[in-house]
């Protein structure tokens, strides 16, 4: 009798455990997976030298296109420099020009008209310099789309690398989410469900773009990323919503 009443105990210790497993994973595929909008590209512009924000020509929320103009700097130092290497090359190429007709004459030597050629190469050099400092004087949209968080201000002085303005590449939007890592068996790049935005009140086309290529060992998950297939301009970043996503398996139930 009381081996009959042992086996029984040994037999749910058995069992409970593959009754507890089971449970766990239904109640991971069962879960409600829920995933927020965020832009595919985005970025925080920053000042590339220092000095005095004469003006900004955006505001948050604005939309831009590719190379529009963001905001400019005061750059007159710059500029004044600029003008005076451009005489200090039209001196050169000058003084160069008048030693090649005396070294033509045997009037001077070789190491002089070399120097005065040097000469002529530095102030170009300075003024390819300058003109590349004062590219920097304006910032400009890397791409379209719109003004995000604007960090400074008109008439303050910032430091290079300092953030100016955030912008956000609103055209294609993209939902990050955790799955469990055994349905990479049937989700794969490409694979189209739905997801439900609480912001709007509508459900939304999207498509696997991609998974992470490391699962985490803990929980058995994986990151999955998907994009939201077609245009729809009352979606924003930030947004939220759940994802109309269920094993194949569990459909036929």
């Amino acid at each position: 009798m009381i081996s009959g009443i042992r086996l029984g105990v040994l037999a749910v210790t058995l069992i409970a455990p593959q009754l507890t497993l089971a449970q766990n994973e239904f109640s991971l595929d069962q879960q409600e997976l829920r995933a927020q909008l965020s832009p595919v590209r985005h970025a925080t512009l920053a000042a590339e030298l220092g000095g005095k924000i004469n003006r900004i020509h955006v505001r948050e929320g604005q939309h831009v296109v590719a190379n529009d103009l963001l905001a400019e700097f005061d750059c007159a130092l710059q500029a004044a420099q600029l003008q005076k290497a451009r005489a200090q090359l039209a001196g050169a190429h000058s003084n160069y020009s008048g030693n090649k007709r005396m070294a033509d004459l045997n009037a001077i030597g070789s190491v002089e008209l070399n120097n005065s050629k040097i000469e002529v190469d530095k102030a170009r050099a300075d003024i390819a310099y300058l003109q590349a400092t004062i590219a920097r004087c304006t910032l400009r949209a890397p791409y379209t789309g719109s003004i995000g968080e604007q960090l400074a201000r008109e008439q303050e002085f910032v430091q290079a690398g300092q953030p100016l303005v955030e912008i956000i590449d609103d055209s294609a939007l993209q939902l990050e989410f955790i799955v469990p890592s055994r349905w990479l068996s049937w989700l794969k790049p490409g694979y189209r469900f739905e997801v439900d935005i609480a912001d709007t009140g509508k459900a939304y086309p999207v498509r696997l773009a991609y998974t992470a290529a490391k699962v985490d060992p803990m929980s058995q998950s994986i990151k999955a990323v998907a994009v939201v297939d077609g245009e729809f301009d009352e979606l924003l970043p930030g947004m939220s919503g759940r994802l109309k996503l269920t094993p194949p398996a569990a459909k036929h139930k």
